[in-house]
């Protein structure tokens, strides 16, 4: 399998997405925005990952290369490509299938529990009832069109959504190691005020049995997504917005 990552800062890279890829055997590229790489053809990948990142999807201005980014994700779904948007990745996939994407009403940063919904599709069926996943984030997304939400936690309704068993966002990540986290920690200080969901960082970082849980929880989601199945031509009438 051909993964592709698209990545918006030098500090939030694919974490152990990375681990799962080398050790399926599948090739990874990336994409870094930020330094303004080129985007690939969609031939060139089976899966794409669109990664976290500290702007926010309007902010197009300051980050051209947002507008490029989105129609691509957009390509990708109507291609039929597996996708999976993670954090700012999943509200780029949720602006480009027609959902808005606005300021949430708590900056949720730090360990806290998300539960699967009832509605949560097959590719969420082996996941717990209720994990605790790790979050830094202060946007959040309505659940596009066509897509069902699979989870949701006290401070933001909207954690997560498949569509069309082809794609998924995670408002949260799964994907985090020891030293993403602290990388996070150092870049995004200015983050860190007080809140009723924001932890200190000695708190982010004191139980690495965590990481290692969520890890697991990684690996499976990325099993399912990857999965043998039939291709496809993408949901009907492809993402829904231009």
């Amino acid at each position: 399998m051909k993964v592709h990552c698209l990545q918006h800062v030098p500090f939030e890279g694919p974490g152990s997405i990375e681990s799962w890829v080398r050790r399926g055997g599948h090739s990874l590229g990336a994409t870094h925005l930020y330094r303004g790489d080129s985007l690939p053809h969609i031939d060139a990948l089976d899966l794409l990952v669109v990664m976290g990142g500290p702007m926010n999807i309007y902010e197009e201005a300051d980050y051209p290369w947002l507008a490029d980014e989105k129609r691509f994700i957009e390509r990708a779904i109507a291609a039929g490509r597996r996708v999976l948007g993670v954090c700012l990745g999943a509200q780029l996939v949720a602006d480009v299938l027609g959902a808005r994407v606005y300021a949430g009403a708590d900056k949720e940063i730090g360990w806290f529990p998300i539960e699967k919904t009832e509605s949560a599709p097959g590719l969420f069926s082996a996941f717990p009832q209720r994990i605790e996943a790790f979050h830094w984030h202060g946007d959040t997304f309505d659940i596009p069109a066509g897509a069902v939400r699979a989870a949701r936690s006290a401070g933001c309704a909207n954690q997560a959504f498949v569509y069309g068993e082809q794609v998924i966002g995670l408002q949260f990540h799964l994907e985090t190691t020891p030293e993403g986290v602290r990388q996070l920690i150092a870049h995004g200080a200015g983050d860190l005020a007080e809140g009723r969901y924001i932890q200190a960082p000695q708190a982010m970082l004191a139980d690495a049995g965590r990481f290692d849980a969520i890890n697991r929880l990684m690996r499976g989601l990325l099993d399912r997504l990857a999965a043998d199945s039939p291709d496809r031509a993408g949901p009907a009438g492809g993402a829904g917005k231009t």
